[in-house]
């Protein structure tokens, strides 16, 4: 199992939200096909067929709970899957 394949279980699980590494977060969304662009500190994620924007914070180089909680909420309302295997 690669590097994102386990980023994404434990992403999906759900039970690990206050530990999620920002950095390997947004480099997951890219995998995904999500278009970045930052704004001061805000990473804001965006991807054609995808409503949601998603706008990411980090804190101390963690994602923030609640965001990444909207990040998995995403991906499993559209059926996301990496556009690059590892």
């Amino acid at each position: 199992m690669g590097k994102y394949e386990k980023f994404r279980q434990k992403l999906l699980d759900g039970e690990s939200d206050n530990s999620i590494d920002f950095a390997t977060l947004c480099q997951f969304l890219q995998r995904l096909g999500f278009n970045e662009r930052i704004n001061g500190g805000h990473h804001i994620f965006y991807k054609d067929g995808v409503a949601e924007i998603l706008n990411l914070q980090s804190k101390q180089g963690k994602a923030k709970a609640y965001q990444v909680k909207q990040v998995r909420t995403a991906i499993l309302k559209y059926k996301l899957k990496e556009n690059n295997a590892d």
